[in-house]
């Protein structure tokens, strides 16, 4: 579950995001929205890379700012923009991921593995494609096996193996009960997947479920919420 109460965040006077109240469930949940709303704004303050301006976030129960290792110690966060220490090794980066998780070292390379970077791990970051080092900061996201996960565009820049992967993995961790929470402008793999959508209009998230059973229904719910057109109302 992730939670936050009263949260606000600001850059310098300009509010970025407003939330009185959001509870996002296990499952997965769809973060719409056109650009500049807020979605990956919302991600940072949910990840704990940025700390509200006032208000709180925890996640499963757990203050992000007050209860911070328990709080981080199942949660996973894969931005749009990698952004890894340039000078360690790739092997470096997942070794730290798996000593924080408490998995052994040996996660790290079947990680490496799972995402088509085998051999890689004594690269530097500096060294990898932007789409390889995509595919590292999913790779530590599978280490563990977080029971939050905070997907900011995942399926960007991928390849068509690896999107249907990814979106067969998302359908898994799902099963098992994780909160999943996507930003996406690319909807359809995961129309069939949502259970609800968080949809930002000029900084304010807005829970809206459920979603209609119909498909085609949906699909045009959440492309219409996705493009920004359509009114933030239950479906329901």
């Amino acid at each position: 579950m992730i939670t936050l109460r009263g949260v606000r965040f600001s850059y310098g006077r300009a509010v970025a995001l407003q939330c009185d109240a959001l509870d996002v469930g296990p499952g997965v949940s769809l973060l719409l929205g056109p650009n500049g709303a807020g979605k990956s704004t919302l991600l940072k303050l949910a990840a704990g890379v940025e700390q509200p301006t006032s208000g709180t976030v925890a996640i499963g129960g757990h203050d992000l700012w007050r209860d911070e290792v328990a709080a981080r110690a199942s949660l996973a966060y894969v931005p749009e923009h990698p952004d890894l220490t340039p000078y360690a090794t790739v092997g470096e980066v997942l070794g730290l991921v798996c000593r924080l998780r408490g998995r052994p070292v040996d996660d790290g390379v079947r990680a490496l593995s799972t995402v088509g970077l085998d051999g890689l791990g004594d690269r530097s970051v500096r060294e990898l494609s932007m789409g390889q080092r995509r595919r590292a900061v999913l790779a530590a996201a599978f280490i563990g096996e977080p029971t939050t996960l905070l997907l900011d565009e995942p399926l960007e820049a991928m390849d068509r193996a690896m999107r249907t992967w990814l979106t067969s993995w998302i359908t898994d961790v799902s099963a098992r009960s994780a909160t999943v929470l996507i930003a996406t402008h690319d909807i359809d793999p995961f129309v069939d997947l949502a259970s609800r959508a968080v949809v930002v209009t000029r900084g304010v998230p807005d829970l809206l479920e459920p979603l209609p059973v119909d498909l085609a229904d949906r699909r045009s719910l959440l492309d219409a919420w996705a493009r920004g057109v359509a009114p933030t109302t239950s479906p329901g």
